[in-house]
């Protein structure tokens, strides 16, 4: 079998691992609890495995994010369905409903965090600050993967809508994550999202969703930014990017904030019929297509939105652990 590289890396973590040895072994640059992750090796593999896997530990924050990617690589070589989640203090294994290990991910666990009330997480349920039936689609579609059910503010009818009166997408994302996260007592995800047209100076930005004026629907809005730019004829002046910052907020706790951003160009004219907001008119890079023309497999992977809870998986495992 031929030898294939695995990278992980951020600020905080950097892992690197060649598949196709007769392992598996860990070499690292930091300490790490050794035999917990013999265990977990021995656990998934057993002593009768041909092939493994050399693991390179070059920075460690979050022993988390380290059995994260462990699994990514065992499933994508071994065709596996091994499942990682997160419950109060401990990482729990599983495949198909089947617990399979279960460890401490922090030195300590105390017993009356165990026995405490529900956990707090993303492992199962997430509520998502918005009314809005397609974002909601998409932040499914996304989270699928990871066997977190999506909830929207449609499921709770007589909870306030939130004004968005900040001047920056994080003030309105937070606005929104803490306001009905206190309401509710659960975990809540809210994004503040827009386009930012380079030539209008970053308009229409946080008020993209009122662009032509207060409740403009998408077909208002698209025609007005397009009549704002229907002198310039060179789709290089042209340029714009959708934004997204999200927030995580749970009662009495610090928000964990991220942000992404996808660069494009604004068409001459909508084209597509998928998506919603400004995805007829955003031209993805130098595709020459819309965000309207792309699946929603396709948008996913590379959008703003997409982009962001990539960002969000990476540095939620520490996060969640201060809970």
């Amino acid at each position: 079998m031929s030898e294939k590289l695995y990278e992980y890396k951020t600020e905080e973590d950097w892992f690197v691992a060649k598949w196709g040895v007769a392992g598996p072994s860990i070499h690292s640059f930091v300490d790490y609890p050794k035999t917990m992750y013999d265990n977990l090796n021995h656990i998934l593999l057993g002593e009768e495995s041909s092939v493994a896997y050399d693991l390179f530990v070059i920075k460690l924050s979050s022993n988390l994010a380290l059995v994260q990617f462990i699994l990514d690589m065992l499933n994508q070589e071994q065709g596996r369905q091994l499942t990682l989640t997160s419950f109060k203090g401990l990482m729990v294994i599983s495949e198909q409903d089947k617990i399979l290990w279960i460890q401490p991910a922090k030195s300590t666990v105390k017993l009356s965090e165990l026995l405490a009330g529900e956990t707090r997480g993303l492992d199962s349920n997430l509520l998502i600050a918005t009314r809005n039936e397609g974002k909601t689609k998409e932040f499914r579609d996304l989270f699928a993967p990871l066997g977190i059910a999506v909830q929207n503010l449609n499921d709770y009818p007589d909870l306030p809508e939130v004004a968005e009166t900040g001047m920056t997408f994080e003030e309105n994302a937070r606005l929104k994550a803490e306001t009905i996260a206190n309401l509710t007592g659960q975990m809540v995800l809210a994004d503040d999202s827009g386009l930012k047209v380079d030539l209008l100076g970053g308009l229409p930005g946080v008020w993209s969703a009122r662009f032509a004026g207060q409740g403009a629907d998408d077909q208002a809005n698209n025609a007005k930014l397009l009549h704002e730019l229907a002198v310039i004829t060179d789709l290089k002046r042209r340029s714009a990017q959708f934004h997204t910052t999200l927030v995580v907020a749970v009662p009495e706790r610090d928000s964990l904030v991220v942000s992404a951003e996808w660069e494009g160009y604004i068409a001459f004219g909508p084209k597509g019929e998928n998506g919603f907001g400004y995805d007829p008119i955003f031209l993805v890079g130098e595709t020459g297509q819309t965000a309207a023309q792309l699946s929603a497999t396709e948008k996913n992977q590379q959008s703003h939105r997409g982009q962001a809870v990539k960002k969000l998986m990476e540095v939620f495992p520490k996060w969640q652990l201060t809970l």
